[in-house]
């Protein structure tokens, strides 16, 4: 080990006192650029340094992307400041997201809950295909009981840490009764397809800690010092994991910024933060509150926000950066003409150095990328909207459901998807009666053909048993047929197809070096718990402007930011289907807004928008008057154009 402490080298006070307290509980609350990435994995370093097995820690974030990156820092840090100890290079820490935890640990235990090791992930779409199947199972009606919203329900429950029984206990309304029985029909047939849905990864988890002594005894014993990232982001499910692998030592350390807690309504509990000390007695809080990445105005308009919240930890973020430029204020006529300004002005930006890449536009909500779109399409300039992500395109998930069921023949999901993909001329009435065991009634036309189709899957199998991945992938992709059925289509469109699965065998091709079976699994676990930020990860070689919701950006960091559709009602949002508004979550999420930009802040809104076919007249933000008239400047108006400001005015027909 190396004798003197270098890694503790341009840490702040706050930062090196989170880094040196290693033992009981501890919570540091970052206010946003304040480096909690940097207290973490220098906090790794030091455990390590003071003798911890790097095998015992463990770091656990939310998405892909921050634990690769995270991942990468603690390797490199490892390596610089132990360069000489095999045993610290041959062995590094485990960092990871909470479902790829999740699914590490499932695998390992599966035979405790009757899982075969390959099991099947269900993805959005399988989930709520068997929502409807399991609706009418249960003699309702899928038209009557929408299966997007049932499946809803069901994942917030489990989200709570809710088991089936609890639930229906708890159900005292006729829709919660209908989800309760739905539920019960659902779950046999994930049990059926040896699948699980995306909760299932942490509440299975869960269950197994909580039912299994020495399950939870053995990972007690192997993750001895716990890190949370985003820990404001935890939901019920996810702080009880945490909860009983750090068991009677407490040596748990959580880091987050109660001001960024942005998803609520996917069962992110503030309380998690609010209540951290009660639940663990005893526990240390540290403030980081000193801001490395935004100029001094735009941390004074975050402050101006955030402060008018009630549920939060008081801190007062600051920084010593230079004082920069006022936020821009721009008021468009219409939405057109919002979206013509932010277009143009980015245009400009560019013209006058700025990197593409380096700006961003940020909306509340989805549909209003689309007049966005239309203007920087208009004025030529690039951009790169967070569409639909690598993994749900039609064709990769055509080719991972051939890799799946190979590996998992139970799974009835893939089979339904594939066994006509290419079509085959196998019908509905024949699929059914294979998925439901009854080839003994199939006509000899219907055999033929799915014999044809049992014999590329047994070739599959055997290919992905013993080829390197990639090697599988383009095997599947000419077995099948997809490949020879797109390049005979030969439309545009095919061929963008084509490419799209030459990039999944890229994407293999890191899986290689890897055994057969398992780098099968870990393709299939990217594919799995992709985020919108993997998606970007993906795009970021292409130098344009990003077009992102404000959730999809939390995280990231930007030298232009411009946040639009400043208007009440939609931002803050009001919901559609009760008109209710929760403040507080959405002034957060304009504080995340405002604190991705490192230079420059664009505010803009529109006196008039068309949403869903009918023109609304709005009034301004209720945010922007939050916000002090010394950090804002209006936007110079330009010629033909409606002149930027304050104003409330409402234009009438």
């Amino acid at each position: 080990m190396v004798e003197n402490i270098t890694y503790l080298d341009g840490l702040n006070e706050p930062q090196k006192e989170a880094v040196l307290l290693t033992e009981g509980p501890l919570m540091v609350l970052a206010g946003a650029g304040s480096g909690k990435t940097r207290v973490i994995t220098h906090r790794i370093v030091h455990l390590i340094h003071q003798g911890v097995t790097p095998d015992n820690i463990l770091a656990v974030t939310f998405t892909n992307k921050a634990a690769k990156e995270m991942r990468e820092r603690v390797i490199m840090l490892t390596q610089k400041y132990f360069p000489s100890n095999r045993a610290v290079i041959d062995s590094y820490p485990t960092v990871t997201t909470f479902h790829s935890l999740g699914v590490r640990i499932l695998r390992e235990f599966h035979e405790a809950l009757g899982l075969r090791r390959h099991f099947t992930i269900y993805d959005r779409a399988d989930s709520q295909r068997a929502v409807k199947q399991a609706i009418e199972k249960a003699g309702y009606n899928p038209k009557e009981f929408e299966p997007r919203k049932i499946l809803s329900i069901i994942s917030r429950a489990k989200g709570d840490a809710k088991t089936i029984l609890e639930f229906k206990d708890a159900a005292n309304s006729f829709p919660e009764q209908v989800t309760a029985t739905v539920w019960y029909h659902y779950e046999a047939t994930l049990r059926a397809e040896h699948a699980l849905d995306f909760d299932d990864l942490l509440a299975k988890t869960l269950f197994l800690l909580r039912e299994y002594k020495l399950i939870r005894e053995t990972l007690q014993q192997r993750f001895k010092y716990i890190h949370v990232d985003e820990y404001q982001d935890t939901n019920r499910v996810q702080f009880s994991i945490m909860e009983l692998l750090a068991g009677n030592t407490h040596n748990i350390c959580v880091v987050g910024d109660i001001d960024q807690n942005i998803y609520s309504w996917r069962g992110a509990d503030i309380k998690n933060v609010l209540q951290f000390e009660r639940h663990f007695p005893h526990a240390k809080t540290i403030l980081l509150e000193e801001n490395y990445r935004s100029t001094q105005t735009i941390i004074a308009a975050s402050n101006d926000i955030i402060k008018k919240n009630q549920n939060r930890v008081e801190k007062n973020v600051f920084t010593h950066n230079q004082e920069g430029e006022k936020l821009t204020l721009y008021a468009g006529m219409t939405g057109v003409d919002e979206a013509e300004y932010v277009a143009l002005t980015a245009k400009s930006l560019i013209a006058d150095g700025a990197d593409p890449a380096s700006i961003a536009v940020l909306y509340r909500t989805n549909f209003q990328s689309r007049s966005l779109e239309e203007a920087f399409l208009n004025y030529a300039v690039p951009y790169q909207l967070l569409g639909t992500k690598f993994f749900e395109r039609k064709e990769v998930k055509d080719v991972l459901s051939y890799l799946r069921l190979s590996l998992n023949p139970g799974s009835n999901a893939d089979l339904a998807r594939i066994i006509n993909e290419p079509a085959r001329g196998i019908g509905k009435v024949t699929m059914l009666k294979v998925i439901e065991g009854k080839r003994e009634e199939l006509n000899i036309g219907a055999t033929t053909k799915v014999k044809v189709f049992d014999d590329i899957m047994t070739d599959i199998a055997k290919t992905a048993a013993q080829k390197p991945l990639s090697e599988t992938i383009k095997f599947i992709m000419s077995r099948s047929g997809i490949e020879a059925t797109l390049k005979a289509e030969g439309t545009e469109d095919a061929l963008e197809r084509l490419e799209n699965l030459g990039e999944l065998v890229t994407l293999a091709s890191h899986f290689n070096e890897v055994e057969p079976n398992d780098a099968v699994e870990q393709l299939l676990e990217t594919a799995a718990l992709q985020s919108d930020q993997d998606e970007l990860k993906e795009k970021e070689e292409q130098n344009a402007v990003r077009l992102m919701t404000i959730h999809a950006a939390k995280g990231l960091e930007f030298s232009y930011v411009f946040i639009t559709g400043l208007e009440e009602g939609l931002f803050p949002h009001e919901r559609l289907d009760d008109g209710r508004t929760d403040q507080e979550e959405e002034r957060r999420l304009f504080y995340v807004a405002l604190t991705r930009a490192e230079k420059k802040v664009f505010l803009t809104y529109a006196h008039l928008r068309t949403i869903f076919g009918s023109q609304r007249v709005n009034v301004p933000s209720s945010f922007l008057n939050d916000i002090s008239r010394e950090h804002v400047e209006n936007a110079e108006p330009e010629e033909g154009k409606h002149s930027s400001g304050y104003e409330t005015t409402i234009y009438l027909d």
